[in-house]
């Protein structure tokens, strides 16, 4: 008889996460709904990341565990774990966070009633490294417009003033997802990814916070504080390359709503949202104008 495929996958990427790699497997094992696969993609991990992986893998027979021995990147990693996914429902989960044990079930129980949900996710807490509590953080998409332009005006406003992206952890219509180019290898491909489902459908804000995600010194953005050490984080290729990550949004913003298959009245609706993002990013665009000539004139 052919097994029945699970309705969630889970995806874990990880790179020497061995400091809190356990507690965040645990507290997926520990969920309340219990109808998911779990697979870890280890990038290269020098520390004990895989003997840990390897062992929670040999005792819960959920668990699919892949490594490669070269860091090819977060981009790749992340985008790895989609491709090797089977379930209707997929969500990443980081090796540093926590979920509350009601959060996979309550975020199923909106997508299986509401068709024209493509991601659901809860308010978040941010924790430190040893779990204390530091804040509450509600995140107020509330995209749930009928009109794809709506949701995407709605959602590019609510992204130039508040800007956490912790929804990408939620869990999302696995239809949708590849419908989108998942994470790219640039700084902020996350915000893209969110505007793509938000074009694609809407989002589910769960009020409860029951989404723990952990503030530490080896996260992403603080082991690597410039443009140019997180676009390597991203993927290593970018190294030695300029970087300008507030063009690069807008070009990928103008990328998106172009695949998408909206008339071109909506199109065209998405595209004059962008007048927002020039006229709030200009300081920044002009910056990174300047750090180009700079970068040219060196390089010549």
């Amino acid at each position: 008889m052919t097994p029945t495929k699970p309705c969630l996958s889970i995806g874990l990427p990880v790179y020497n996460g061995e400091q809190f790699l356990e507690e965040s497997l645990n507290s997926l094992l520990a969920q309340t709904w219990q109808e998911f696969e779990l697979i870890i993609s280890d990038n290269g991990s020098t520390d004990r990341t895989e003997e840990i992986c390897r062992a929670y893998a040999a005792k819960e027979q959920r668990i699919r565990y892949y490594r490669s021995e070269q860091n090819h990147g977060a981009a790749w990693n992340y985008n790895r774990l989609v491709e090797l996914s089977v379930g209707k429902y997929f969500k990443w989960a980081s090796h540093d966070d926590l979920c509350a044990p009601k959060y996979l079930e309550k975020c199923i129980e909106v997508l299986e009633s509401k068709a024209s949900v493509v991601l659901c996710y809860a308010n978040t807490t941010f924790i430190d490294e040893q779990g204390n509590l530091l804040q509450n953080y509600s995140e107020e998409f509330h995209l749930d417009a009928a009109k794809p332009q709506e949701r995407y005006h709605k959602y590019h406003r609510r992204f130039l003033t508040k800007y956490r992206c912790s929804p990408v952890f939620g869990v999302i219509r696995r239809s949708a997802l590849v419908m989108t180019r998942l994470i790219g290898k640039y700084e902020g491909s996350d915000i893209i990814l969110l505007a793509e489902l938000a074009l694609l459908g809407k989002f589910y804000e769960i009020p409860e916070y029951l989404f723990f995600r952990r503030e530490h010194p080896q996260m992403s953005l603080r082991a690597n504080p410039t443009p140019e050490k997180i676009a390597v984080w991203f993927d290593p290729a970018n190294r030695g390359k300029l970087q300008l990550p507030m063009w690069r949004l807008l070009r990928e913003h103008l990328l998106a709503i172009g695949r998408t298959k909206l008339s071109w009245s909506e199109k065209i609706s998405c595209y004059l949202q962008l007048r927002t993002f020039l006229r709030w990013k200009r300081r920044e665009l002009r910056t990174e104008l300047t750090k180009a000539f700079k970068w040219i004139m060196a390089n010549r």
